[in-house]
């Protein structure tokens, strides 16, 4: 079955996060992981970094996902985006670059928005779905998913099918035009430009 479990309600299978997928709560209450913290939002580093820098913003309320939006999150979005980029501009990321983004199908609850260096450069990036949900357009623009809440009162997502043929896209280095065989491959070509 994999790492998702199914469960029958009914004749509705369901699928059940697994207890991993739980942590971010936890993680964003752990003082060693905070980077920043006020009222709304908690920022950590990511546990397992797709990059030299990553961290994940995540809102203090229960939001479990970007479909649990509505036009009431407009300005924690907003503050989200805001919190992002004062944590790209830390003294410590000068001369970096960062891109920010949620994942159209998180494999962790809770709303997060991931702030990562472009780089790609880690030993966390061990697949081809690591690499694809950070550099394809299954990894959403924060402003697009603000304006989409804002114009339709919901955040339009990917359909399943979409969200798959991503991150199944054939590899590509996000630099240049650069098509690797593999993973290792890849890694080993980007660090031609760092």
């Amino acid at each position: 079955m994999g790492k998702r479990k199914s469960e029958i309600e009914g004749n509705t299978p369901k699928k059940i996060k697994p207890h991993w997928a739980m942590g971010l709560m936890d993680a964003m209450k752990d003082p060693k992981n905070i980077v920043k913290s006020d009222d709304l939002v908690t920022v950590i580093k990511d546990a397992y970094p797709k990059a030299e820098f990553h961290y994940l913003v995540i809102p203090k309320e229960d939001i479990s996902n970007l479909k649990a939006l509505n036009k009431d999150h407009v300005e924690l979005l907003k503050h989200i985006e805001n919190i992002a980029q004062e944590v790209a501009s830390l003294e410590e990321h000068k001369n970096k670059i960062f891109k920010f983004g949620y994942h159209a199908e998180p494999s962790m609850a809770h709303l997060h928005l991931h702030v990562i260096s472009d780089d790609m450069n880690s030993s966390c990036v061990k697949t081809k779905k690591h690499w694809n949900s950070f550099n394809t357009p299954f990894f959403l623009n924060p402003q697009d998913v603000r304006e989409s809440l804002e114009t339709d009162g919901k955040v339009s997502l990917p359909t399943p099918q979409q969200c798959k043929d991503y991150i199944n896209t054939p590899l590509h280095c996000h630099k240049c035009k650069y098509e690797p065989k593999h993973m290792p491959d890849l890694k080993k070509h980007i660090l031609t430009h760092l």
